[in-house]
């Protein structure tokens, strides 16, 4: 195999791959990249066992042929090679080396065989739709920051993609919860996508995706299983096994009685509740507001390291309320409003908070209260 390519379209594709190889693992083949060479295209192809990514990058091809070899050593040389540089990878299967030439730099990479190296099995896709890159970047950017981190509920550990009912008719929706708070996000149902089965997409493949995602104008191709998951662009495609286990009833969860209603700045809000949670104790991170007609007081009370408060004008006219939430699910819910007003509605101080952004039902978040 011997083949030419530009160092920015080598560095792009390796960069995709080195970031699903796991760095610790027992398998070695499963550190290295699988480099296939054909016609007028390579493909770098890296995979965890749970996760494949499939990168195509044109490339000048001398000679056909296939190899692997460590995905983070590539990655590092490619990354430290001067910009423009035009990059030959020659495989020389006698030696079992693939060698890496730019300018004057010669680099000498052991190989392991191709045949060595584990694909996933393709799947029987059962629902087949096209989605733009913008609609699915919302759908995963305002959840995934609620996906729970604990292994003992794993059914948690990554985002719910299902067909739904909303206000506005049938909806794609993406839902993470991890039992403190919840994200529940809609967008208009694409056609082809009728009769999804719902899968859990985990963790580590919402990260990935996301790397695929930021050409608004971009059609993603989705492909839905039982069992796998599959998004694909003209030059990357990202397969992932799906959770296996049952999300659990959310809407359970989500307020329909809560009426004391709470508009503020968003932005101004989340600035606020940065500033007071500063000298709160790490570990609680706790941050009352006091709301009044009008009125919103936000105190931290730490007393090992002090006190804060903040006054903001707000738009509230039900009666008196306390209540308190832990400082980073509040920042991170406030993060997500696009737009200029942030909408809570209480209940009690013991009751989960609702939160949506203005007047649009697309996007609400529901964040458990805390004692302070």
């Amino acid at each position: 195999m011997k083949f030419s390519i530009e160092r920015a379209a080598l560095l792009k594709a390796v960069s995709q791959a080195q970031s699903v190889v796991e760095r610790r693992n027992t398998i070695p083949i499963l550190a290295n990249v699988l480099i296939e060479a054909d016609g007028s295209d390579v493909q770098f192809r890296a995979t965890d066992l749970d996760i494949e990514v499939v990168d195509k990058a044109p490339a000048q091809v001398e000679r056909a042929g296939a190899t692997t070899v460590s995905a983070v050593t590539l990655h590092e040389i490619v990354r430290k090679l001067p910009d423009g540089a035009l990059v030959t990878l020659t495989d020389d299967a006698a030696t079992g080396r693939l060698t890496v030439e730019a300018g004057r730099s010669n680099f000498s990479l052991a190989t392991l065989p191709r045949e060595d190296f584990p694909v996933m099995a393709s799947s029987e896709y059962t629902t087949n739709f096209g989605a733009p890159a913008s609609v699915l970047r919302r759908l995963f950017d305002k959840s995934k920051f609620a996906i729970s981190t604990e292994e003992t509920r794993y059914y948690l550990n990554g985002v719910y993609m299902h067909l739904a009912d909303s206000e506005d008719g049938r909806a794609l929706r993406c839902v993470a919860t991890d039992g403190h708070r919840l994200a529940r996000i809609d967008a208009p149902l694409p056609d082809g996508a009728e009769g999804m089965p719902g899968v859990i997409v985990p963790r580590k493949t919402v990260g990935e995706l996301r790397k695929l995602l930021d050409d608004d104008d971009m059609q993603i191709a989705v492909s839905v299983s039982e069992t796998k998951v599959r998004f694909a662009t003209p030059n990357i495609t990202l397969t992932s096994k799906v959770i296996d286990g049952t999300f659990p009833d959310y809407s359970r969860v989500i307020p329909t009685g809560n009426t004391r209603k709470l508009e503020v700045d968003a932005a101004d809000f989340a600035k606020a509740v940065d500033r007071v949670a500063t000298v709160s104790s790490e570990r609680s991170r706790a941050v009352k507001l006091q709301l009044d007609e009008d009125r919103l007081i936000l105190s931290v009370n730490a007393p090992d390291s002090g006190a804060a408060e903040e006054e903001l004008a707000v738009a509230y006219a039900d009666e008196r309320l306390e209540i308190g939430f832990n400082a980073k699910y509040l920042l991170e819910i406030a993060s997500q409003v696009d737009r200029e007003n942030a909408v809570f509605l209480f209940n009690s101080s013991g009751d989960p908070t609702l939160m949506r952004e203005g007047t649009d039902t697309s996007a609400i978040y529901v964040v458990m209260p805390m004692r302070v």
